[in-house]
């Protein structure tokens, strides 16, 4: 009987490793097609594609392309969570990726302004934002297939590999950017910056291939054997509205704070007034992103042990500490200080979001998860993750000075604290079981944080 539980607790986290490695795989492609948009905008899009404005207006009318792929995110958790709830996490996660690398590499196809005029930024536009519906209906699965296949005392762990695609991603993302940077600005212009574009084309095969090969979450096999809702919307909306709203209020920090301190302080610190160079700062952004990397499993190891909303409160306070130096630093130097602000502000980053994956994931009973996770988070994207870093080039640029947008920052923070301490954590009974592969009926039992 002994060897009996022991076989199946190493099938159980044999099936979660693999589950995690496809969550990780996916989302880092994803995250990688995501942020050399956003570095692309911060860097090159401005004068390639809305040439006429001077250089603060066109980086924030670039950011604004740039919020349109966070303001579908919605529509995108609608639709693919639709199908995750009803057809199963997998077929909506190979759809999602195929979606985003097309889309991603058409972008490194698309004529610039000067080739035919007004249709550049269009057709921008139009690509974003179908970026945006990939994305709105990615995260939310690819997180419930690491969660929902790990063993109840290892979920905060094993949601941590889908959270990895984000610093990798971004790592891939400036690394690409810093090398395209370093070879000078008319490399860049001239058609360099199509490169991290167009290598999407042989992302989406890898991460097609192993989206294909992981079996379907247990806990959604489980619920398919009871009953599956005809309208997974409706059921999100009628019974899990209250913990939607709190998913939204949870996410300012995680969503609009990271790209306060990633995107916005791209196109700060290399802004005239302050003066850094482009290479330096994406230097910094990517051993940042290699912290991040490095810290996210170790800080997803510690929700397990700690508790997962108290490592995030411990995220959520560092950053709101740190900030201020980070920006500061940016302006006053040295070159090397900046180094260690940006790593040490994504250390207190990574833990708001390492745990994030099974907070999120658990706010919610099985019926309808997916669509209640994609909703929410979709919706805090587009709200706090689209707007602010064009909410915070505008108030710079309005103002002169970086407090306003420090200011945004903590107000952010303590919102997200809030939020998260009245955060329900429901509780899946094990994925699996000496008698069977699927989970359990679930229960609404509570995890204390």
């Amino acid at each position: 009987m002994e060897q009996n539980r022991a076989a199946v607790k190493e099938f159980s986290h044999a099936r979660a490793r693999r589950a995690g490695m496809a969550a990780f795989v996916g989302t880092a492609i994803e995250w990688y097609d995501f942020y050399i948009y956003a570095t692309a905008a911060a860097l090159v899009f401005g004068p390639l594609f809305f040439p006429e404005a001077d250089r603060m207006v066109g980086v924030a009318a670039a950011f604004a392309t740039y919020a349109v792929g966070f303001a579908v995110r919605p529509l995108g958790g609608i639709i693919f969570g639709h199908i995750g709830d009803k057809f199963g996490r997998r077929p909506s996660l190979v759809i999602t990726l195929l979606v985003m690398g097309v889309s991603t590499a058409l972008v490194g196809l698309l004529p610039t302004y000067a080739s035919i005029g007004v249709w550049a930024p269009a057709l921008l536009i139009v690509l974003r934002a179908l970026q945006g519906l990939a994305v709105g209906g990615e995260w939310g699965g690819a997180v419930l297939m690491a969660v929902e296949h790990a063993p109840e005392k290892h979920k905060t762990f094993y949601g941590g590999f889908a959270q990895l695609g984000n610093p990798a991603g971004a790592l891939m993302a400036t690394l690409m950017f810093s090398a395209l940077t370093s070879r000078g600005d008319d490399f860049l212009m001239n058609g360099g910056w199509r490169i991290p574009f167009l290598l999407s084309f042989v992302l989406i095969l890898v991460g097609f291939w192993v989206r294909n090969r992981v079996e379907e979450s247990p806990v959604f096999e489980a619920k398919v054997e009871g009953a599956v809702q005809a309208l997974p919307l409706k059921t999100a909306i009628v019974k899990n509205w209250k913990p939607i709203l709190l998913g939204i209020g949870l996410l300012p920090l995680s969503t609009g704070g990271y790209q306060l301190t990633t995107t916005f302080a791209t196109a700060y610190g290399t802004d005239p007034s302050v003066g850094l160079d482009e290479t330096l700062v994406l230097n910094a952004l990517a051993l940042a992103a290699l912290v991040e990397l490095v810290a996210t499993l170790g800080v997803a190891w510690l929700g397990d042990r700690w508790g997962r909303k108290r490592v995030m409160f411990i995220g959520l306070l560092g950053s709101m500490i740190l900030v201020i130096p980070q920006f500061l630093v940016m302006s006053t130097g040295p070159e090397w200080l900046l180094f260690v602000a940006f790593c040490a502000m994504r250390l207190m980053m990574t833990a708001t979001y390492a745990p994030m994956a099974t907070i999120m994931s658990q706010l919610f009973p099985p019926q309808a998860r997916y669509t209640s996770i994609s909703l929410s988070n979709g919706i805090a994207a587009a709200f706090w993750g689209g707007l602010s870093p064009l909410a915070a080039t505008l108030l710079y640029a309005a103002t002169g000075s970086i407090w306003p947008v420090l200011a945004v920052f903590l107000g952010m923070g303590t919102l997200s604290i809030f939020c998260l301490y009245f955060a329900p954590q429901h509780r899946d009974e094990e994925p699996y079981s000496e008698t069977a592969d699927a989970a359990p009926a679930t229960t609404n039992e509570t995890i204390e944080a």
